[in-house]
C-alpha cells in the first residue's frame, strides 16, 4: 500500500494547521510570514488532493467542514510532537531552559531561588519571560511554565506547587498606627491598596457581612508586587501572598495581621509539555522546584 503522505507537502499541511488553529487565511498569512493568496493556493491543492473541502469561506472567517475538523485534530497533534523533538534535538536548546511566569512570581519567589538551580547544573542557561500572555508551550519556544490557574490546560502536564492566596500585609509600623488591627473591621480606618473587588472578596471571608464605607482603597497597581511594595513603604494595607512575600514577613518587615486568606485562583503550577515529561532539562528543573517546594 502506498504512503497517502508521498503526495502531500508538509508546507501544505502546516499551512493548514495554522489556517484552522487562527480561522482565518489573513492570519495564517501573517504567521507563516507568507501572503494570503499563497495560504489559500495551499489550502485549495489540499482539498483537491483530498477530494473534499476542508473550509467553509464565509465573509470574514473561514469554518472548519467535519473532514477539516478531523484532519484539524491530527495535524494539531502531529506540529506539537514535531516541534517537541526539533526543539529537544536542538543543541541550542539543550543549553538554555526557558521559563515563562508571572512577573510577582519571578521577582518574589522565583528569582531569588534560582541561583541553587543553576549551581546544581551549571551547563544549563535559563531565560525567563515575565509577560503578560500565557504562551502556547508547544509551539512558542518555552520549555516550562509557573502559572495559577486549575492546572487542567490541554497538552500539558501540571503539578501543584502551592496555593495562590492573599491576605492583608503592613508593616509592623502601620499596624500600630491603627491600633494594633485586631479586628477585621478595624480596616474601617485603613488606607486600602488594591481593587476594591479583592477587598470584597477578603472581607466576605473573614465573615464582615457589610464592608465599612470608610475602607475605600488608596492605590491600583497592575501587579501585586507593586502594590505590596506601597505597603512596605507604610503607605496603608495590600493584598498580598503569604508565600510570595513569606521572606519580608520572616524578617518582620511586613506582618499579617488576621489568618484570613482569599483564594485568587487554584493555585500555583508547573506546566510542560506532557510529552516532553522525560526532557532533561525539564525533568532537572521538575525535580528540583518540586524539592524547593516541599
Amino acid at each position: 500500500m502506498s504512503d497517502v503522505l508521498a503526495t502531500i507537502p508538509l508546507s501544505a499541511l502546516r499551512t493548514f494547521d495554522a489556517a484552522a488553529r487562527l480561522k482565518s487565511f489573513t492570519a495564517a498569512a501573517s504567521e507563516l510570514g507568507v501572503t494570503q493568496a499563497a495560504v489559500s493556493w495551499q489550502v485549495k491543492a489540499l482539498e483537491q488532493r483530498l477530494g473534499q473541502p476542508l473550509f467553509r469561506r464565509l465573509p470574514r472567517e473561514v469554518e472548519l467542514t467535519l473532514a477539516g475538523e478531523r484532519l484539524a485534530r491530527a495535524t494539531a497533534e502531529a506540529m506539537r510532537l514535531l516541534r517537541g523533538a526539533i526543539a529537544d534535538l536542538s543543541e541550542e536548546s539543550d543549553a538554555v531552559l526557558s521559563i515563562t511566569t508571572a512577573e510577582s512570581l519571578a521577582s518574589q519567589w522565583l528569582a531569588p531561588r534560582l541561583g541553587s538551580f543553576q549551581l546544581a547544573h551549571p551547563k544549563l542557561a535559563v531565560r525567563l519571560d515575565t509577560g503578560p500572555r500565557m504562551y502556547d508551550l508547544s509551539r512558542e519556544g518555552f520549555d516550562v511554565a509557573i502559572r495559577s490557574g486549575t492546572g487542567d490546560w490541554p497538552g500539558l502536564e501540571c503539578l501543584y506547587l502551592f496555593p495562590s492566596e492573599a491576605t492583608p500585609l503592613c508593616t509592623p509600623e502601620v499596624r500600630q498606627q491603627l491600633g494594633g488591627l485586631a479586628r477585621p473591621e478595624d480596616l474601617a480606618n485603613a488606607p486600602l491598596i488594591g481593587l476594591d473587588a479583592a477587598w470584597n472578596d477578603w472581607f466576605a471571608a473573614a465573615g464582615v457581612t457589610e464592608r465599612p464605607p470608610s475602607a475605600v482603597g488608596r492605590l491600583i497597581a497592575d501587579l501585586q508586587v507593586l502594590e505590596v511594595a506601597s505597603a512596605l513603604a507604610g503607605r496603608g494595607v495590600a493584598l498580598g501572598s503569604p508565600v510570595l512575600f513569606a521572606t519580608e514577613i520572616a524578617q518582620g518587615r511586613l506582618v499579617r495581621p488576621f489568618d484570613t486568606v482569599v483564594d485568587q485562583s487554584a493555585g500555583f503550577w508547573l506546566a510542560y509539555p506532557a510529552e516532553r515529561r522525560r526532557v532533561r532539562k525539564i525533568a532537572a528543573f521538575r525535580e528540583w522546584v518540586l524539592a524547593v517546594v516541599g
